[in-house]
C-alpha cells in the first residue's frame, strides 16, 4: 500500500479532452493515471455537488486505501472502479455525499 504523505500527493488535472490526469506520489515512484468520469456518474453517485476533480480525487484516495499505486490501472473510467471495488459508490457517497439540513453537526449523511 502507499503510504499515508503519499495520498497526500495526488494531484488532478483536468485536460483539455474531458479526461483527467492523476499523479500519484513523487520522485521515481511516482505513477500517472488517465481518468475519465462519464457526465452521469456524479449525480448516480450522490455527489453531483462535488467538484468532478474532488471526485476524482476521493475515488484516488479510496483506491490507495486498497491498493498500490502501482496497481491502479493507467487508463480507466471511473465506473469501472465499482468492477474491482463493490463497496465503492456507498463509500464514495459516505465521504462526499450532501448532508442533510440538521446533520451537520451530527457528522451524518445522507445515503
Amino acid at each position: 500500500m502507499i503510504s499515508v504523505a503519499e495520498v497526500d500527493r495526488v494531484s488532478v488535472e483536468h485536460q483539455p479532452d474531458g479526461t483527467f490526469s492523476v499523479n500519484v506520489g513523487s520522485g521515481p515512484s511516482a505513477t500517472r493515471h488517465f481518468v475519465s468520469v462519464p457526465g452521469e456518474l456524479p449525480a448516480v453517485l450522490g455527489c453531483e455537488h462535488v467538484a468532478v476533480d474532488d471526485l476524482v480525487r476521493a475515488s484516488f484516495r479510496f483506491l490507495l486505501e486498497r491498493e498500490p499505486a502501482t496497481s491502479i490501472l493507467r487508463h480507466f473510467s471511473l465506473n469501472q472502479i465499482t468492477d474491482y471495488f463493490p463497496d465503492y459508490p456507498s463509500e464514495i457517497r459516505r465521504r462526499l455525499g450532501k448532508r442533510r439540513t440538521g446533520d451537520v453537526d451530527k457528522g451524518t449523511q445522507q445515503r
